[in-house]
């Protein structure tokens, strides 16, 4: 299944979403003009803030935008791609959208990355300047391979006639008569709004095109499954270079009228505690992983206004669900979206929903990630014959999507692309399957079965299973990974930190008194002791690098 498959596309074209793709407003012709009727709407409502002290009305974020792109107009280059190196803040937000009305495609890089990493996405995307900050620099002594234009310098060449000319367009001018100053407004739905790079926690990063279509429709997907007001405060503590934090902490909260609060760092769990108290945040986002930082650090009545948790990137544990409902009287709920859906695919809600037969069912099911988002359909793929398999606990395979937040694939490889999209069906390469109540359930990834002596063996279940046994509720604990293997093409590894609290005799022990194949089974000269496990700028183990780790300890034999 990692190459292109026998699946049967005719039986695929008759599958239909089990609710129908909500339209969006005449009005969102693209990001742009979404924007600018939802701030000429809400006007001096609050808009966005950030741990700095800084604080935007709508009206006011807009005319900064503007006031940006008319000294941003001078400064780009004749490139269609600029890159943005800046972590979640109030700049950070009028900066990309300052890119938009100018019509440049905004590409918002990992600073997390390895300056080569970085460079290599600049290379692809042929990005000739970037926008980033004095001070961010500084702190990461980070120098990419292009013309860097300072946010600092740039606020302070905005002059005095922009700013004037700022407020008007802001404030008065129609859509018609802002699209000859603003080339962004004459984009089209198809055209391309954004690249991002996939995390490459598994493998090397992919540029994915999403187009202003693909992330308006997620827009208006997130806002029908979720229900949310106008009252709804977002905390941003996730990079824009990460697809959550660019659709649904930027975009989802300039376009539909919600509120957000920013922080640059989401591993300073104590500064968000308290950045979440004063701002009243109401909805949450992160990853398991962050999320046990947060039990740890942060107080009950820190998360008094949270009334959506939405944890994701990662298995929501049973255990961890326990923990946070014990501690902070909150019912977790767990997502399902990747960088190639805009991300948005599903989610747990904390509401009554109803099942594709109309019965109606609480919507938040712990184990799945939640009924699929309007207009997405969905299709079980047998891993072997490629046959589609019916819903229903057994019928487990590989997850296809389609739907409008699909994306347009990844830039300049038009075979990667060919691989996994494929008549608007994309092969998540995730395994999973759908219940009778329409939620899905994600068992493990493609990328994360081992073949050992010509057996498939699913790293996910192993390492939930040893998890279970050795009792480890915190999710930086063991990891379960594959490297090669002379005899048998590659054998099974384990990385862990003291505080598993055992030793790998014991652990192996305990695995062997549960139903284990013996083929699964490692031996305890495969487990790895490491001082800290590794993870990505969002918090998310990074199993490339448990890999290389247990592959620089172990060798091949």
């Amino acid at each position: 299944m990692s190459e292109k498959t026998n699946v049967d596309f005719r039986q695929l074209e008759q599958i239909r979403p089990d609710r129908p793709a909500p339209k969006l407003p005449s009005k969102w012709s693209n990001l742009s003009a979404a924007v600018i009727h939802t701030a000429r709407r809400l006007k001096n409502s609050p808009a966005v803030a950030d741990s700095s002290g800084k604080k935007y009305s709508y009206i006011e974020t807009l005319t900064a935008a503007m006031a940006l792109a008319q000294t941003l107009e001078r400064k780009l280059l004749d490139a269609e791609y600029v890159g943005v190196l800046m972590p979640p803040t109030v700049p950070t937000v009028v900066v990309n959208l300052a890119l938009t009305l100018l019509g440049r495609v905004a590409v918002n890089l990992s600073y997390g990355d390895s300056v080569q990493r970085i460079n290599g996405c600049i290379k692809r995307c042929g990005i000739r300047q970037l926008i980033s900050s004095e001070a961010f620099l500084s702190k990461t002594g980070l120098q990419p391979d292009c013309e860097t234009l300072k946010i600092e310098e740039l606020s302070q060449q905005v002059t005095t006639g922009e700013k004037r000319i700022a407020y008007i367009c802001a404030r008065y001018l129609p859509v018609i008569v802002l699209a000859g100053f603003f080339p962004g407004l004459r984009r089209e739905l198809w055209e391309t709004a954004t690249v991002i790079f996939t995390s490459g926690s598994t493998g090397d990063p992919k540029g994915v095109v999403l187009s202003h279509s693909n992330i308006l429709h997620n827009i208006m997907q997130i806002k029908e499954h979720g229900n949310l007001d106008e009252t709804a405060v977002v905390l941003g503590i996730l990079p824009l270079f990460h697809s959550l934090g660019y659709t649904v902490t930027l975009w989802t909260i300039l376009v539909l009228g919600y509120r957000a609060v920013y922080h640059t760092n989401p591993l300073e769990a104590k500064k968000i505690g308290e950045l979440m108290q004063e701002h009243g945040v109401t909805v949450m986002a992160c990853t398991p992983t962050l999320m046990r930082a947060f039990l740890k650090r942060c107080t009950k009545e820190q998360f008094a206004t949270v009334k959506w948790l939405l944890l994701g990137s990662e298995k929501l544990k049973p255990e961890l669900a326990r923990d946070i409902q014990d501690k902070l009287g909150i019912e977790p709920v767990e997502g399902y979206g990747l960088t190639q859906t805009s991300p948005v695919v599903a989610a747990d809600v904390p509401m009554q929903v109803k099942t594709p037969d109309g019965r109606m069912v609480y919507g938040n099911k712990l184990g799945t990630v939640g009924q699929l988002v309007a207009g997405t359909a969905v299709a079980i793929v047998d891993v072997n014959s490629g046959k589609i398999l019916p819903r229903g606990k057994g019928n487990e395979g590989v997850i296809y999507l389609a739907g409008p937040q699909v994306m347009q694939g990844y830039l300049g490889m038009p075979e990667e692309t060919a691989r996994v999209l494929q008549n608007g069906w994309f092969n998540t390469e995730d395994i999973g399957w759908i219940d009778e109540d329409g939620f899905l359930h994600i068992t493990d990834r493609l990328s994360r079965f081992a073949k050992v002596a010509g057996e498939m063996v699913p790293l996910g279940k192993l390492e939930e299973t040893l998890r279970q046994v050795c009792q480890a509720r915190d999710e930086l604990v063991l990891a379960v990974t594959a490297i090669p293997d002379l005899q048998r093409g590659e054998r099974i590894a384990v990385v862990y930190t003291a505080e598993l609290g055992m030793s790998a005799d014991e652990a192996v022990k305990r695995l062997q008194n549960t139903d284990t194949p013996r083929l699964w089974m490692p031996s305890a000269r495969d487990f790895v002791l490491i001082e800290k496990m590794p993870v990505g700028s969002t918090g998310k183990l990074d199993l490339k690098e448990v890999k290389r780790l247990a592959a620089a300890a172990l060798g091949s034999n």
